[in-house]
């Protein structure tokens, strides 16, 4: 079937009142025009609502992508940043909205990098900039950022990214450890919640995809609030070793 007509029946069943999901018409528009089989090994499901893994990662699932950029509201001219680029399709979507040189993209996995900067080009999104750092580090040679979007869970925002964010900005990320909220910050600290969500863990420099022992979210619960006030660069960047007597605490 024509990917055209599979991406309208993608983006009609996302607006439906049965998913309702997807009501700014703007962000319908973009999923509509990116297409989406670039992006994913599987023609066949590219475009049905399901998660698909590529590379040790999870491509996330159309209405998913539709609520993160709900909850980003990007407007004309903004710098956005997203934190784990992925295979690159949500940064595509992001290029449909603004400049596609105003877009760019980190993974800490320099297979992703490699596979999204291929699919972007590919697929016609050439100008995103995808860059292979540490998340909870941001990009601060390009900063400050109108949107940033963290697609991956931490308990807190890192602090590198609030700093970088533009005095309008957004930060969206999900907010949480087992059980996560989708939030938007800005940097005067207004929160807003987008519902429940389930996303991997911020991981650590070094770090692989599925790692579970080293992870930001194994971690943070217990260590955040002793060594939160005594950190001179945040706690999501400081950490310790996993040891006996910190994991029978």
């Amino acid at each position: 079937m024509d990917p055209a007509v599979l991406r309208e029946d993608m983006v009609d069943g996302l607006e439906s009142p049965a998913k309702g999901v997807l009501a700014d018409e703007d962000v319908a528009v973009a999923m509509r025009d990116v297409p989406r089989h670039e992006f994913v090994d599987d023609e066949r499901t590219a475009y049905a609502d399901r998660e698909h893994e590529i590379l040790g990662t999870r491509v996330l699932p159309p209405s998913i992508v539709a609520r993160l950029f709900e909850a980003l509201a990007i407007e004309d001219d903004d710098s956005v940043l997203i934190v784990g680029a992925g295979v690159g399709y949500t940064a595509a979507v992001a290029a449909e909205l603004v400049d596609e040189t105003d877009v760019h993209a980190v993974d800490i996995a320099r297979p992703l990098v490699a596979e999204a900067r291929t699919n972007l080009e590919r697929a016609g999104y050439g100008g995103v900039l995808v860059d292979r750092r540490d998340g909870a580090e941001g990009l601060p040679e390009y900063a400050p950022f109108d949107r940033i979007l963290v697609e991956a869970a931490a308990v807190d925002a890192p602090r590198a990214l609030l700093e970088q964010l533009a005095p309008d900005g957004r930060l969206v990320f999900p907010r949480g450890s087992r059980r996560q909220r989708l939030v938007s910050i800005s940097p005067n600290g207004v929160d807003r919640e987008f519902g429940v969500v389930s996303f991997d863990p911020l991981l650590v420099d070094g770090e692989q995809s599925g790692a579970v022992e080293r992870n930001r979210m194994a971690r943070e619960d217990r260590e955040r609030a002793r060594r939160r006030a005594a950190s001179r660069t945040g706690w999501e960047q400081e950490w310790i070793e996993w040891d006996d007597r910190v994991e029978s605490n």
